[in-house]
């Protein structure tokens, strides 16, 4: 019997979530499988991924072939290298004390690749929310400015509007009161 190391697609359309398991190569994507080794969120960034090593390593051992897919998941985890470092143990190129203490140093260095690209999307993010809101408050100055800029102009324009009317009044009154003395120059 074929075994392969795979992912079963679960969650909802446009939503989704994988078990990786270890099942018979004639089975159905999503049918009967042998052992689940862990699951894959690929909608988390960085993705989600909660594997157990060495069930993985072990069936590898055993001879699963995983799917393109699922190989780079395990190497992403550490599996690949996990069960290189086991061939050397066996080879005798060194015990396994010293292999366990390459693994850990590995996982140390891949801990901390993972956690930098966590605090450079949250600081991408907080940056990109600074920049907003700095544009926004930009824009709010300029919608208060060209406000106070079109008050000014209402006021400018109604005070012209009056001013020319008071001088028009004053004007007839001036121009009234000549034609009323002369009436009364007239008469005498």
């Amino acid at each position: 019997m074929s075994v392969k190391i795979r992912l079963q697609r679960h969650g909802s359309k446009g939503r989704p979530f994988f078990h990786i398991v270890v099942a018979d190569a004639r089975a159905r994507r999503d049918g009967k499988f042998i052992e689940k080794l862990g699951t894959y969120n690929p909608i988390t960034n960085p993705a989600t991924i909660d594997l157990n090593v060495d069930s993985a390593v072990k069936w590898l051992n055993n001879g699963a072939q995983p799917t393109d897919t699922a190989r780079a998941i395990l190497s992403y985890k550490g599996v690949l290298y996990k069960k290189h470092l086991q061939g050397g143990v066996a080879k005798g190129a060194f015990d396994e004390a010293e292999a366990e203490k390459r693994f850990a140093a590995w996982l140390e260095s891949k801990e901390q690749k993972v956690q930098g690209k966590v605090e450079g999307l949250s600081k991408a993010q907080s940056d990109a929310k600074k920049a907003a809101f700095d544009a926004e408050t930009k824009v709010n100055e300029a919608r208060i400015a060209a406000a106070a800029q079109a008050e000014a102009d209402a006021k400018a324009a109604e005070e012209a509007a009056n001013a020319p009317a008071e001088e028009v009044v004053a004007d007839a009154a001036e121009g009234e009161a000549p034609a009323a003395e002369t009436e009364e120059n007239t008469e005498a």
